[in-house]
């Protein structure tokens, strides 16, 4: 997706899609226990794909991708995906496929000067956060070096909210602390870096009108509707996307765990306006993704 012109040929764009699994080095041990987890937790197969096979997956619908992966080395122990093997894919497809980058907030320094890297010399488009999983405030000082990059090239950034499926089950939680997904813990980032466009993952559950209320004050948030069936949404993500935020919601699915098909057959049944299938499905990742067009 190298120009709005182009995106706008697909049918619809995931903006929330998972590499799970490299094609230059093993699976980690300690990954592949969070992934029987979650498989059992989403019932979905043990085996993920391939980022050559989600990306032909994702061809063959027409539905434009934006990939990444979870950098957790501090967090958890696990060896992350390289930033440069997703953005090296997304080069390769750029008819169909953006990268995002993920670094753990931990490098600090160092995390900033990759980010930088990443963007300047592989083409990365935004990076992805995920505070249980990375085991960070959100809202900490130890993060800043990272989101100043961010805040300087005007990208957007991902941040996971609400419950979280990975660990759910497992002993302690895998070890992840929730309460770093409170979407609330953001609202800090979002004042201190308005030049990121922030972007609150999933339906943010339990804290779901966290989300509503700082993407209804705040011009730079969104929300992404990933990791949940439209079905089991809270009915105030409906109420709210039907009023004031209906350009402020995204599609994505949290793709291996929730099929692009399977969630958008369940999203034209969850009672959005008809109006808003375009908006939610395709038009509003084209403004995050590309810029906002002049609205009559």
């Amino acid at each position: 997706m190298r120009t709005r012109e182009e995106a706008a040929r697909l049918n619809a764009i995931d903006v929330h899609v998972h590499a799970e699994i490299s094609c230059c080095q093993p699976l980690d041990p300690i990954q592949a226990e969070f992934n029987r987890a979650a498989s059992e937790y989403f019932g979905i197969p043990v085996e993920r794909p391939s980022i050559p096979d989600t990306i032909a997956y994702y061809r063959e619908r027409q539905i434009g991708l934006v990939m990444f992966t979870v950098d957790m080395e501090a967090g958890t122990g696990i060896t992350r995906i390289p930033n440069e093997e997703i953005a090296e894919a997304a080069g390769d497809n750029a008819d169909i496929m953006i990268a995002f980058a993920s670094i753990d907030p931990h490098k600090g320094k160092k995390g900033a000067l990759e980010a930088r890297r990443l963007i300047e010399e592989y083409g990365v488009r935004g990076f992805k956060f995920h505070p249980p999983l990375q085991d960070f405030d959100p809202g900490d000082p130890i993060a800043w070096p990272i989101y100043e990059v961010i805040d300087h090239f005007g990208l957007p950034a991902i941040f996971h909210t609400g419950h979280s499926g990975m660990g759910t089950g497992m002993p302690g939680g895998g070890g992840i602390r929730l309460k770093w997904g409170q979407p609330i813990l953001v609202d800090d980032v979002a004042v201190r870096f308005p030049g990121m466009k922030i972007v609150l993952a999933h339906p943010s559950w339990p804290w779901t009108d966290e989300a509503l209320s700082m993407a209804l004050h705040k011009p730079n948030v969104f929300i992404d509707l990933s990791g949940w069936s439209p079905k089991y949404f809270p009915p105030q993500i409906v109420r709210y996307a039907n009023g004031q935020l209906g350009r402020k919601f995204l599609f994505g699915s949290d793709f291996p765990l929730i099929p692009p098909d399977k969630w958008i057959a369940a999203f034209d049944e969850a009672g959005f306006k008809s109006h808003l299938r375009q908006p939610i499905l395709k038009d509003n990742a084209l403004d995050l993704l590309f810029g906002a067009e002049e609205m009559e």
